[in-house]
């Protein structure tokens, strides 16, 4: 009898990729945000990197002794974003991202528009889209304090949309172990502007991968009234779509043209009143800026392979520029060639996609790779224990086996 009986729920669990949670693995963090808290120069990140080492640290001694994941990895998040951040949050110390997205709501609200006329120094451009200003309305509306501020928001978006992407029995891990990677716990803690861009890409992605073409526009259409870096994730979902019809390409087409239509018109909706309200200032703050074509110079300049071209050689930036068309025309190809199926394959073909655009962006950090790190983890997390139908084959397989064995000891 033991050979028919059925998996248990462990036994369905376990073909669920599991996430780090060991002690190397907070050891790991542990040195990265030492090191990051050593090197840096920025005030907010050196306190990160101080209460972070210190979260891992014992995150990393109670995983060698033996104690649950839950509770290591509810110390890392403790040490690496709430204590980080009610500290931050205590002495209003923040990343510049934070203050340029409070200035643009207040601009916003008072001028109609989120970009300043004529900016000179870096820290004066606002190289988002309008929809980023959203973050900062409380604080415009209700002044600076530990709950407007704009990173609060940013995080709740994030976390909110990531989870809303993620089946409903993989709400509490996935979340938690990415709260955690240092990667997004930094930005929790000191603000970043890429988490919900992040978050709304994968749950456009997963209403996508489920047919859902509307809701899939509403949230990438929200995605890229905030960041440039969101718009690659509408063909993919389109192309997604177009194969999801069940064989029916009418009824993949119509889904990706609504799901376009809906994400078109919600980016219009957000981006057009200010873009036409002083066209000169958009074009200076989201596009000239970004590719380093003013005088001011952007303070995203980590060494990738981008940033090294346009500095480095001359005539570097054209190339920097051609390598990321380039980037950008082979994930076009690929889409009509090889459509992604599902909404996992679709996140690590979009992961790939923004990887390559950030390797060879003129202005670019290390910090935008927290797109494809979000993107991965959601796919990687998302993936569904064993199928009944698997389950039935596991079983069929036990069945069969002892006479397949008998015929051929007969033999």
């Amino acid at each position: 009898m033991a050979l028919f009986a059925l998996p248990t729920s462990p036994d369905l669990r376990r073909d669920r990729p599991a996430l780090p949670g060991d002690a190397a693995w907070w050891a790991f963090c542990a040195a990265t945000a030492l090191a990051l808290g050593a090197f840096s120069s920025l005030g907010p990140h050196r306190v990160w990197g101080a209460a972070a080492a210190l979260g891992y640290t014992v995150a990393a001694v109670l995983a060698a002794r033996g104690r649950s994941p839950r509770i290591a990895g509810a110390v890392a998040v403790t040490g690496a974003v709430l204590l980080p951040l009610l500290v931050l949050l205590a002495v209003d110390r923040a990343q510049l991202e934070v203050d340029v997205v409070a200035r643009s709501a207040g601009l916003l609200l008072s001028e109609g528009t989120p970009y300043l006329e004529r900016p000179t120094a870096p820290e004066d451009f606002n190289p988002y889209l309008p929809g980023m200003a959203a973050f900062g309305i409380p604080e415009a509306v209700a002044g600076p304090g530990p709950l407007t501020d704009p990173r609060l928001w940013m995080g709740a978006a994030f976390l909110g949309a990531f989870a809303l992407a993620l089946p409903a029995g993989a709400r509490r891990e996935a979340p938690r172990w990415l709260a955690a990677c240092p990667l997004v716990a930094l930005p929790l803690a000191v603000g970043g502007v890429d988490l919900p861009v992040a978050g709304l890409m994968c749950l456009g992605l997963a209403r996508a991968g489920q047919g859902r073409a509307g809701r899939a526009g509403l949230a990438l259409g929200l995605a890229a009234a905030l960041k440039w870096t969101a718009w690659p994730a509408v063909p993919v979902a389109l192309a997604l779509l177009a194969t999801a019809g069940g064989g029916d390409g009418r009824r993949g087409s119509r889904a990706a043209l609504r799901c376009g239509l809906v994400a078109l018109l919600t980016a219009a909706a957000v981006v057009l009143p200010a873009a036409v309200r002083d066209p000169g200032a958009f074009r200076t703050h989201v596009v000239e800026f970004p590719l380093g074509l003013t005088g001011a110079v952007s303070s995203a300049a980590s060494p990738l392979p981008g940033h090294l071209l346009a500095t480095q050689l001359p005539g570097g930036r054209t190339l920097a520029l051609l390598l990321l068309g380039v980037s950008a025309l082979l994930l076009a190809i690929s889409l009509l060639v090889r459509p992604p199926a599902t909404g996992a394959a679709a996140a690590a073909r979009l992961a790939l996609g923004l990887l390559l655009a950030i390797a060879f962006m003129p202005a670019s950090r290390f910090g935008y790779l927290v797109h494809p790190l979000v993107l991965a983890a959601w796919a990687l997390a998302r993936q569904p224990p064993a199928h009944p139908l698997r389950i039935r084959e596991r079983v069929r397989d036990l069945v069969r086996e002892p006479v397949r064995r008998r015929k051929q000891a007969s033999r």
